[in-house]
């Protein structure tokens, strides 16, 4: 069996060496990169979404009520007519 010492000092090492590699620096490239374009991109928050979403829900409620208010006054217009 192994020691579970020698595991995490096995693990200890790896990630030593990973911090200390080329690969890090890639990924903290990597990352500014995808922030630079995003940045430039015409991005909303995922909190901005929900907000106007929510508002469109509104909205559409609104419209549905009053598109049955004006079909119900036109049945009305109609009927005396």
């Amino acid at each position: 069996m192994l020691d579970p010492k020698i595991l995490e000092e096995f693990g200890n090492k790896m990630s030593a060496l990973l911090a200390n590699s080329p690969a890090k620096d890639i990924e903290k490239n990597a990352k500014a990169v995808m922030s630079g374009v995003f940045g430039k991109l015409d991005l909303v928050t995922r909190e901005e979404f929900d907000i106007q979403a929510q508002l469109l829900a509104r909205t559409r409620e609104k419209l549905q009520a009053l598109e049955a208010r004006v079909e119900a006054l036109e049945k009305a217009r109609d009927g005396k007519q």
